[in-house]
């Protein structure tokens, strides 16, 4: 290839936005002469890695906006350390199917066994596969929710939440939240109703706690704020759906618990 021909591809690339084929164009020929490479060989060699370039750079775009407090992923937790825990669960969530369906998930457990380890790996996870993801714990989203409501930033800062496709919601049912923050985290749940996805962690028995003042009258037969749950006679299962608009079109609930303990 003539050195015109090759400064007129990558002028075009960089045109194109193409950075990466720019830098490279000598490297593609290189390999193509080397492996006799017919002319969709080499077109398919092309846009192939600029595809795995593009979606590296969006992944590590995505990671840096995501506000994760980590990367780590499920290849990196001990399931040893909870044996507890069936690892075909978490794989189960690993697949992104929730995500693609626009459900939720709740990791529910006590404080040191990994549940942001696990919904940080889903997050990390939906990134790679392509999807926008956001991380925060319940306390500040709601403080940030507080503060932006007087000053008419409200609906803006809504659509931080609102935005991705994974919203992961960490430490849910810490501190308990007053009427008027339940409303603000009932906006943020009921405006995500099947356009995304949430990944909650929680301790055993405070979600719903924390989450009962979101609830509202609905047809679908959601309690009013305050009004208690029948008794089950029943116990919960640590994977269920629920009906509740709140949790629709389901919460997939898988429970933590430390070494030892059931």
């Amino acid at each position: 290839m003539s050195e015109l021909v090759s400064t007129r591809i990558r002028n075009t690339a960089g045109k194109l936005g193409l950075p990466h084929l720019t830098e490279t164009i000598s490297e593609y020929i290189r390999r193509a002469d080397e492996g006799k490479m017919g002319y969709l060989d080499f077109l398919d060699l092309v846009l192939s890695e600029e595809l795995a370039v593009r979606d590296d750079r969006r992944f590590r775009q995505g990671l840096r906006l995501s506000r994760l407090p980590h990367h780590k992923t499920l290849d990196e937790y001990d399931f040893s350390f909870q044996p507890e825990l069936d690892p075909r669960k978490v794989k189960d969530l690993a697949t992104l199917s929730f995500v693609e369906g626009k459900a939720n998930a709740a990791l529910l457990g006590p404080p040191g066994v990994g549940k942001t380890h696990i919904a940080v790996a889903l997050a990390v996870a939906a990134c790679r596969a392509g999807y926008s993801i956001y991380f925060t714990s319940l306390d500040d989203m709601v403080r940030n929710l507080k503060a932006a409501e007087p000053a008419g930033r409200l609906t803006n800062k809504l659509g931080t939440y609102l935005r991705p496709s994974v919203l992961v919601v960490d430490e849910v049912g810490y501190q308990p939240l007053e009427r008027a923050e339940a409303n603000l985290v009932f906006q943020v749940i009921s405006k995500r109703y099947e356009k995304g996805s949430i990944i909650l962690t929680s301790k055993p028995h405070t979600m719903s706690r924390a989450l009962v003042g979101t609830c509202s009258p609905s047809r679908s037969g959601t309690r009013p704020a305050g009004q208690r749950r029948p008794r089950s006679s029943g116990r919960m299962p640590r994977w269920t759906s629920s009906c509740c608009p709140l949790t629709a079109p389901c919460w997939a609930r898988t429970s933590l618990s430390p070494a030892g303990e059931s």
